[in-house]
């Protein structure tokens, strides 16, 4: 189980309303609107929290719950639940499987690959970068560095060269040589622009047309970006057909709360988070471990 709690830092102070100093408090109006505002500002979404709230107070009542610390029990327990049911796995099956990775610009796209790379290659399996943002000047030779950081071969293209076509030639470069992964690279996109999400459109599409199999589609969100990263994901969504979040700068942001609002509203499970700069710190999300650390108070 990943410890959250380092990490969490900043989104926790948002929950300092069930620190230890709280625990005797009695259970009245108030607390229930506390209660709301606390998700909401953790930017857990006005909707959810509502519906959190509502359901928390049914909960406490058949329950019988007397103080704060009992709320306290039954809320994390019904956090839990909100992020569970989701398959959290990435699908490695084809010849080769094809991982895309898809997002706006600065969300950290380049930057997760590579440690998600470093961490496949570390479990002694092999995978092939494919360099498909063509049009980022350096882009290509960032994600050369992190091939190189994660024992990992990589397939480039032209400087302005179609994505679709650098990405195709990766699948058949790792088919020929038996490498079953292909992890691609696409170019920073405004959700807004809608040739440029047709274009992810006609990735997906010509990624499966030969040896590969596009199995994850994996939407990168910088998590301080909060409600806008729901906007992001909705917009991605209806381009393609995202199988998972990637969500990034979970260390630095206060915001960890969007993870409720992007599965309870999208279902689409947040697979990968970011949890600081180093090689090893794009880890499988957790949802019990993630929930306990949003409530661990201090000696």
């Amino acid at each position: 189980m990943v410890n959250f709690s380092r990490q969490l830092t900043n989104t926790r102070k948002k929950f300092a309303l069930f620190g230890k100093a709280s625990h005797s408090r009695g259970i009245d109006d108030s607390i229930w609107i506390e209660i709301e505002e606390t998700l909401i500002a953790a930017d857990v979404g006005v909707s959810v929290s509502l519906n959190i709230v509502e359901k928390l107070k049914l909960e406490s009542k058949s329950n019988g719950a007397k103080s704060l610390l009992e709320l306290t029990g039954i809320l994390k327990e019904q956090l839990v639940e909100t992020l569970s049911g989701y398959d959290r796995t990435l699908v490695n099956d084809g010849n080769p499987s094809v991982w895309l990775f898809v997002g706006t610009n600065g969300v950290g796209k380049t930057t997760s690959i590579g440690k998600l790379a470093n961490s496949i290659h570390k479990d002694g399996h092999s995978v092939v970068l494919a360099a498909g943002d063509t049009f980022r000047a350096g882009a290509t030779e960032q994600l050369g560095l992190w091939a190189k950081r994660a024992g990992s071969q990589i397939v480039k293209g032209a400087e302005g060269a179609d994505p679709s076509s650098v990405i195709f030639d990766a699948t058949e470069f790792a088919n020929a040589r038996g490498i079953p992964l292909v992890i691609a690279d696409t170019a920073g996109r405004l959700h807004t622009k809608k040739n440029l999400m047709e274009e992810l459109s006609k990735i997906q599409q010509v990624a499966g047309k030969g040896p590969g199999s596009v199995q994850e589609i994996l939407l990168v969100i910088d998590s301080t970006t909060g409600q806008n990263g729901l906007t992001q994901a909705a917009q991605f969504a209806e381009a393609v057909d995202v199988t998972g979040v990637v969500l990034t700068k979970l260390d630095g942001s206060a915001r960890g709360g969007i993870i409720f609002a992007i599965q309870d509203q999208l279902g689409i499970p947040v697979k990968l988070v970011g949890i600081g700069e180093n090689l090893d710190d794009l880890v499988p999300f957790d949802a019990e471990a993630f929930v306990d650390a949003l409530f661990e108070t201090k000696a």
